[in-house]
């Protein structure tokens, strides 16, 4: 009896020995490049028994019990392998499996295409989510990408400058703003497939990143795919048209490698009035293979572009003349001719060397010169009415609160019946002064910044074993800037003169003078005025991160530092500023540093728990460093890094029906800067007068969840949802002052500078779109490859961005600092109260089809955003003109407020059409 128990005892030993021998492994690559794949889903199906493919392609599957089973291989754009496999106790490797492009994948493009057209707008700093998600796979981030973006809705509430995007492993994000500029590389979808995104504090090998995560396009042209791509789009969205050609040569003998892309889009105008569009695009890559250890890149971009921009307008206005107006164009023999146009002109060049210093260690190294222009046209009136349709007081509500109907009759008759920029007005006004040997009443400038910056980086990526990574970055950067005024016509007139009509001559020193050195100047087309200074930014950082990868957990810690500097060298002497505005400014410095760490924990395959936590200081930008950079040297006062803290956990769920994320987060932002420039009445008590306005010391405080869920119900139909419910608030009271170059006026010291204000804004809202936002929608694909979807969105809780300086005592104290006579604390409460929008709902249908026509590959898609025609506000702020308790009062008690808030609204009914031809 013992031995068989013995005997048996060994048995059972051996055959699980046996079963535990049972190992599936392989290695997938692209069957086209023949590169491997990473991150593709190998699974074994009806089991829970899957892996992701390692940067070599590679997967290993262990624990498989003996039987039979299929092995599905699967990657997004790719066709989907099925495998059966025999397991007996035996290793069993299925060497190189090759994936090939699914033809339906061109449905994919239809979002990073359209996102090519929403990534133009200037109305909001929500402007490039699109593109910096563009590239993830994660169901919210899409939905946020492209259901969420047309209403500048904010991931997480945050301005996009909190997102880096790189492009071969250098950063774009300017240094004036922080912000990626979209449009250098607008119209060049084809070359910017290849994509790296990580999402939140999640590590990049490239760079520290933001807090709403990091995106480096690889460029390269031998990781594009070989073959020639033409195109066609059609769109009422912002251009009208565009055609686009890409051909990759894959790598030729002699390791060479080349990419050529180009196109063209325009428009007279797109969905608003007179938003014309102009742009061109190139791109080239040559990519050169020196040996097995060495590579070069050479990669140029030039995307030249010229847009129309549209107003911000009133209730007044929107309901006279409906949401496509635009206010900044007019007539010219019978062409419509925008006054407000945005022209971009930055070339960008790079040089990478890519080294792969053994076979765990790669050592990249970046070179890129980024020089050209930006500018924006506005007209300039220092001798004539102000041109602007929507000038107060050519609208019915002026004429009412002067109690004249018959003039507010005859106003809305003008604005309904014309309503726009008179060009021939301002023509004659010109060609009249030139007849009395008068100079120009107006003139057409552009405002210019013409930029050149450098930056050099080494990229250091190591795998020290099997389970940890080493990511380590050196970078400088240096941007040397030249902002000023050009004349760019003349308009009828013979010459513009330079000064400031409003300020002060009656002292020894002409204030009005915008360059002392060159007194009374009369500049002509192609002159610079009004302003003109340099500005000089440095910033070296430095990126260490280690990357810790386990079966039951992964997890990473990441460290930055960086020294930045920023300078203003005034050309000008200003009048207003003789002391203060000629020559450097002083130097401002700032020492930033960036922690974080995060963890993975696998509960199983399929369920994951993800936390990860930050803290991380950046510098201001420029834009925020001086108060009135355009005039003087002044910096702001006080002036401090911002200092953001950020945490988030999601718990992840990855199966082959289901796929969501649930994550809750909290982000804090401590000591930002923010400048705005406008003219109000009331400063003081009863004073007007062209202000800027210093808000510093702001706290703000984003708090909430989001939700993303897929469900692949049947092969063909899968349905899916996301949300975004939010609270982000002001979480302080900041410190506030006003500058202004106007010193004849009470409220302002010798220094043109007002006393110290608080704004009580704690509480008050952040205006960043929609707080909450909601996606339901349907996906149906046909195994013939044609696919159609539909969506339907809902927003809430979106809010009016507040004047702050409403908000401060200014708003009740009388010219003798104590408070209005007749201050009524109980009715500035109800006139203080942040607006908010009406919730509304958009319907947004997508479709497409693809064919196999020999080696050649078509595909037509094509979408219907608003599909009901909704008609939302998006975006709006207050007027800081009413500037005080009396002001607000008054206007606010009319009917029809003259001071209104401006708001922008969403699109209607909007398409877009794309045809593809692959070969």
């Amino acid at each position: 009896m013992k031995k068989i128990v013995v005997s048996m005892f060994l048995l059972l030993f051996f055959v699980l020995g046996i079963e535990a021998q049972n190992i599936v492994k392989g290695v997938v690559t692209d069957g086209d490049s023949d590169k491997p794949l990473q991150n593709v889903l190998v699974s074994v199906k009806n089991t829970k028994v899957s892996q992701i493919t390692d940067l070599n392609g590679a997967f290993l599957l262990k624990n498989l019990s003996n039987g039979s089973y299929i092995l599905e291989v699967k990657l997004s754009g790719y066709e989907t392998q099925n495998f059966p496999i025999e397991l007996s106790g035996k290793i069993i490797d299925l060497g190189t499996i090759l994936l090939y492009h699914d033809i339906s994948e061109d449905q994919d493009l239809s979002l990073i295409t359209i996102t090519d057209d929403e990534l133009n707008d200037d109305a909001s700093a929500a402007d490039n989510i699109s593109g910096l998600l563009q590239a993830t796979q994660d169901i919210f981030l899409r939905t946020a990408a492209f259901e969420f973006s047309s209403s500048f809705f904010r991931i997480k509430g945050l301005d996009s400058g909190n997102g880096k995007v790189l492009i071969n492993g250098i950063e774009m994000n300017k240094l004036s703003d922080g912000r990626a500029q979209w449009s250098n590389w607008g119209g060049l979808n084809d070359v910017l497939r290849n994509q790296e995104f990580s999402n939140g504090l999640a590590p990049s090998n490239f760079t520290f990143g933001g807090v709403l995560g990091s995106t480096n396009i690889n460029t390269r042209a031998s990781e594009q795919r070989a073959g020639t791509r033409i195109s066609y789009s059609s769109s009422n969205r912002s251009y009208v048209h565009r055609v686009m050609a890409t051909h990759s040569t894959g790598i030729l003998d002699g390791g060479w490698a080349l990419t050529f892309s180009g196109s063209r889009r325009a428009g007279l105008e797109g969905f608003n009035d007179g938003t014309s569009y102009n742009a061109y695009s190139l791109f080239a890559s040559v990519d050169k293979k020196i040996n097995d250890k060495h590579s070069l890149v050479l990669t140029s971009i030039f995307t030249p572009n010229r847009r129309g921009k549209s107003s911000p307008n009133t209730q007044e206005v929107f309901d006279l003349k409906g949401i496509q107006y635009n206010d900044y164009w007019g007539y010219i023999d019978g062409r419509k001719v925008n006054s407000r146009i945005k022209e971009v002109e930055e070339p960008i060049l790079m040089l990478n060397h890519y080294w792969n210093w053994s076979d765990n260690t790669t050592l990249q190294t970046n070179v890129a010169y980024q020089f050209g222009k930006i500018g924006n046209s506005r007209l300039d009136f220092n001798g004539g009415a102000n041109p602007s349709p929507t000038y107060y007081q050519y609208l019915p509500s002026f004429q009412l609160r002067n109690n004249d109907l018959a003039a507010a009759y005859q106003s809305q008759q003008n604005f309904v019946n014309d309503g726009q920029l008179n060009w021939n007005r301002i023509y004659d006004a010109n060609l009249t002064n030139k007849a009395a040997g008068l100079d120009n009443a107006y003139v057409l400038y552009e405002d210019r910044n013409d930029d050149k910056q450098l930056t050099i980086n080494s990229i250091l990526n190591s795998e020290l074993n099997s389970n940890i990574t080493l990511n380590a970055k050196l970078e400088y950067k240096r941007l040397r800037s030249n902002a000023f005024a050009e004349v760019i016509d003349l308009l009828g007139g013979t010459g513009y003169l330079d000064i400031n009509p409003f300020a002060d001559n009656t002292n020894t020193i002409d204030k009005r003078q915008n360059n002392l050195l060159d007194p009374n100047r009369v500049v002509g087309k192609g002159d610079k005025f009004r302003y003109n200074y340099k500005l000089n930014s440095d910033v070296v950082g430095a990126f260490l991160q280690t990357q810790f990868k386990y079966n039951k957990v992964d997890f990473y810690t990441a460290f930055n530092i960086s020294k930045t500097s920023h300078q203003r060298e005034g050309l000008y002497k200003n009048g207003r500023f003789e002391n203060n505005s000629l020559g450097n400014s002083d130097k401002l410095n700032f020492t930033n540093y960036g922690v974080k760490g995060g963890l993975t924990y696998k509960i199983t395959g399929r369920h994951l728990i993800d936390a990860n936590i930050g803290y991380l200081t950046n510098a201001p930008t420029i834009r925020n460093s001086f108060s009135n950079v355009r005039e003087n040297n002044n910096t702001v006062e006080n002036l401090k890094s911002e200092k953001i803290f950020t945490t988030d956990v999601s718990y992840i769920v990855r199966s082959p029906i289901i796929t969501s994320r649930l994550t809750a987060y909290y982000t804090e932002i401590q000591d930002a800067t923010e400048i705005s420039f406008f003219f109000a009445d009331g400063i003081g008590g009863d004073n007007t007068a062209f202000v800027q306005e210093v808000l510093s010391g702001i706290d703000k405080k984003h708090i909430g969840l989001e939700i993303g869920l897929e469900a692949q119900v049947t092969p063909t139909i899968k349905l899916k949802g996301a949300a975004s419910i939010g609270q982000y608030t002001y979480n302080n009271n900041p410190d506030l002052y006003l500058t202004s170059d106007v010193a004849n006026v009470g409220g302002f010291d010798a220094d043109f500078r007002s006393k110290d204000y608080t704004a009580l804004l704690k509480n008050y809202k952040v205006a960043s779109g929609p707080q909450n936002a909601y996606s339901v929608g349907f996906e149906y694909r046909d195994p013939d490859y044609w696919w159609v979807g539909a969506t339907t969105n809902f927003f809430t809780n979106t809010y009016v961005d507040v004047a702050p300086l409403n908000r401060s005592a200014n708003f009740y104290e009388d010219v003798d600092g104590l408070p209005f006579a007749d201050y009524d604390p109980v009715l500035a409460k109800e006139l203080l109260q942040q607006e908010k929008f009406d919730d509304y709902m958009v319907v947004n249908l997508i479709g497409g089809k693809s064919w196999k026509i020999g080696d050649k590959f078509i595909s037509v898609f094509a979408t219907v955003n608003n599909l009901f025609n909704k008609e939302y506000k998006s975006g709006g702020f207050e007027q800081g003109r009413n500037a005080n308790f009396r002001q607000l009062r008054n206007d606010k008690a009319l009917d029809t407020p003259v001071f209104g808030n401006r708001y922008w609204y969403g699109r209607g009914t909007t398409y877009f059409l794309n045809v593809n031809l692959r070969f």
